[in-house]
């Protein structure tokens, strides 16, 4: 069969997966990799992509090209989200990557965007017919997807960024108690309007992916070397998330990402993004949530396999 190629560009993080289709819904993975850029830096109050980061991200983007062509991919799909979409200068960057690298990318929106995650979980979890509400935590925004099978009943893409709100209120080195107060007001305040956005969610089990979800799992079960067999499945109660968070919040940025489990270029984004959850489960109702380690990434290279077998066929 042929081989894949999926990217995901996101505002903290840049995503690679290489594979061979087996069939629509099949895959073998062939390499797969990710790297920190935060093209999103400085967004917050210059609407602007920066340079520096759009640097490091052409830097790493290229090199994923490459990987992509030296595995003699037919077909890559590279998506960009909430940075690009929402930065003034966001088509100037995608003209960039093309320009310099020849790597079409496509901007797409939260709704979008919630729909190829979805598909992601969906695969990566096996999951049947349940109702779920999936949870994506991204370095610019949040979305939020209710849905049974395929079927999606509602979407909500939110302006929760962990690199946004850590910058706007995360500013003392560890951050102050009122620091925290703050962030989980301004984030509780958003979370509120969800229960009238997306009603019945007492029914659907919560699902959660992206960085900080998988970080929180890895913390949790002390994984010195990430495992997704592990994380992939794994239950985090309400309890122990908020546990991780104060010890966290306790240290400074170095002592952080000494933690094991946590990537050091995550460090200081783990407790914006710890807090997005935990509020968001007691404001919602849930002591526990499923960890996906599979999400857009490999949503994206799904759609692009089923929608090239539906081509050929």
């Amino acid at each position: 069969m042929a081989v894949y190629a999926a990217i995901d560009v996101g505002t903290n993080t840049l995503r690679l997966l290489i594979a061979e289709a087996v069939g629509p819904d099949e895959f073998t993975v062939l390499h797969e990799e990710q790297q920190i850029t935060r093209l999103g830096e400085g967004l917050m109050s210059t609407r602007l992509l920066q340079d520096a980061p759009r640097r490091r991200s052409l830097t790493v983007l290229r090199r994923f090209a490459d990987l992509a062509r030296s595995f003699k991919a037919v077909e890559v799909s590279a998506v960009c989200t909430s940075a690009v979409r929402e930065a003034r200068n966001g088509e100037e960057f995608v003209a960039e990557v093309w320009q310099e690298i020849g790597l079409p990318i496509r901007v797409i929106d939260g709704r979008e965007e919630a729909r190829l995650t979805l598909l992601g979980v969906r695969h990566g979890l096996r999951l049947g017919m349940p109702r779920i509400l999936v949870m994506d935590i991204g370095g610019g925004s949040t979305e939020y997807v209710l849905a049974r099978g395929e079927v999606i009943e509602g979407i909500v893409s939110t302006g929760l960024g962990v690199v946004k709100l850590t910058e706007q209120y995360l500013v003392s080195d560890p951050p102050t108690v009122d620091e925290r107060h703050k962030l989980e007001d301004a984030v509780g305040t958003r979370i509120e309007r969800l229960r009238r956005e997306l009603p019945g969610l007492e029914e659907a089990q919560l699902v959660g992916t992206a960085g900080t979800v998988t970080t929180l799992a890895a913390i949790d079960l002390a994984l010195v070397t990430y495992d997704r067999q592990k994380v992939r499945g794994h239950c985090l109660s309400l309890a122990r998330v908020r546990q991780i968070l104060d010890r966290l919040a306790a240290l400074a940025l170095r002592e952080r990402r000494q933690v094991p489990g946590l990537e050091p270029g995550r460090a200081d984004i783990i407790l914006a993004g710890g807090a997005i959850l935990a509020v968001s489960m007691e404001r919602l109702g849930y002591h526990e949530l499923r960890v996906s380690d599979d999400g857009l990434r490999e949503g994206i290279l799904l759609d692009l396999i089923r929608r090239e077998i539906g081509r050929g066929s």
